[in-house]
């Protein structure tokens, strides 16, 4: 087995094992900026971690205040509804616009209420996860398919399948281009000989 297949074997059950904090799992005190900052890389560092850069801002949670997808903090606290959005946030606008991730939340929101509603995006998202990592090792076998979706819940089931195959295909590549830089090195060496 190549290098790259065995890397991405191993990535794919760190992938199998992503769990989104649910609610109940989410900070009930207020928080400051810099707090929400350290918690949203640990809860994400995995799916969106990248080393150039930031998988969010103080700025880029600024805008979100701005544009009404987030509500504003209360004497520049932060509390598990922004936690919440923030995460449904940064993961969807991988895949669908910021408008479309706005009426997403709003109408998941408005069908079961903010706490069910992240609950179900965390619990669809992780299962998108786990297909995606049963696709690079069969191994990795799937739980029980969930329910029918509802089709009230069918945009959150595609922007979570979409987001798990953007991140394993850029995986792919990223270890595909470490395996050209070799093959090209090893060319130029045995050119030098």
């Amino acid at each position: 087995m190549k290098q790259s297949e065995q890397e991405m074997k191993e990535w794919a059950q760190q992938l199998n094992a992503v769990h989104l904090p649910r609610w109940e799992e989410l900070p009930d005190i207020d928080l400051y900026m810099d707090q929400v900052m350290t918690l949203m890389d640990r809860y994400l560092d995995l799916l969106l971690g990248r080393s150039h850069e930031k998988i969010i801002t103080p700025a880029m949670v600024n805008n979100y205040v701005k544009l009404n997808l987030i509500p504003a903090p209360h004497k520049k606290q932060y509390n598990r509804v922004h936690l919440a959005y923030l995460v449904a946030i940064t993961i969807l606008k991988q895949v669908v616009t910021i408008k479309e991730v706005r009426v997403g939340i709003l109408y998941q929101a408005h069908l079961s209420g903010t706490r069910n509603a992240y609950n179900l995006f965390c619990t669809q998202q992780e299962y998108e996860l786990k297909k995606a990592a049963a696709e690079i090792d069969p191994q990795l076998a799937l739980d029980a398919l969930p329910e029918q979706i509802p089709f009230d819940n069918l945009a959150l089931k595609m922007a979570s399948g979409a987001f798990a195959q953007k991140i394993v295909a850029e995986k792919a590549v990223a270890l595909q281009e470490q395996e050209l830089k070799q093959m090209q090195e090893e060319h130029n060496r045995s050119l030098q000989k």
